[in-house]
């Protein structure tokens, strides 16, 4: 199993944040998908921008602590863990840990990297939706 950890702290609205990062509903801030369908109150579906599906079944959302789900599609089999912490000046933690795996040898090499890329780009688009609603 190959896994990937990031941490990024924001100064902002904890509800803000966390709304943000729930509402499958709105997903336009993301420029890696070109929609999300809901299937229901805990499956949903993120279509790539090439509309490749990857399919999602949301295990924890505490909200404010804890946001879970399942990831599965035709090249990786994982897990993906949000939690959030409240940091005594008030700003907000957020840690996000993926776990794939993969029975693809070229995936398998490429993986973390992918997994990394991934992960900085939507905490890119998350700074950049955030400071867009500062305004």
């Amino acid at each position: 199993m190959v896994q990937s950890i990031i941490k990024k702290v924001f100064q902002c609205d904890k509800d803000k944040l966390w709304n943000i990062i729930t509402d499958n509903t709105n997903y336009t801030w993301r420029t890696d998908l070109s929609k999300i369908e809901i299937v229901d109150d805990t499956h949903f579906i993120e279509y790539a921008k090439n509309n490749y599906p990857t399919y999602f079944t949301i295990t924890q959302k505490e909200k404010l602590h804890i946001y879970a789900f399942d990831i599965e599609n035709t090249n990786i089999k994982g897990k993906w863990i949000g939690k959030f912490r409240k940091l005594d000046n008030g700003c907000i933690e957020i840690e996000f840990t993926e776990a794939i795996e993969t029975s693809h040898f070229i995936m398998k090499l490429l993986a973390k990297p992918y997994l990394k890329s991934m992960q900085k780009r939507y905490i890119k688009d998350l700074e950049r939706v955030l400071s867009r609603k500062k305004s």
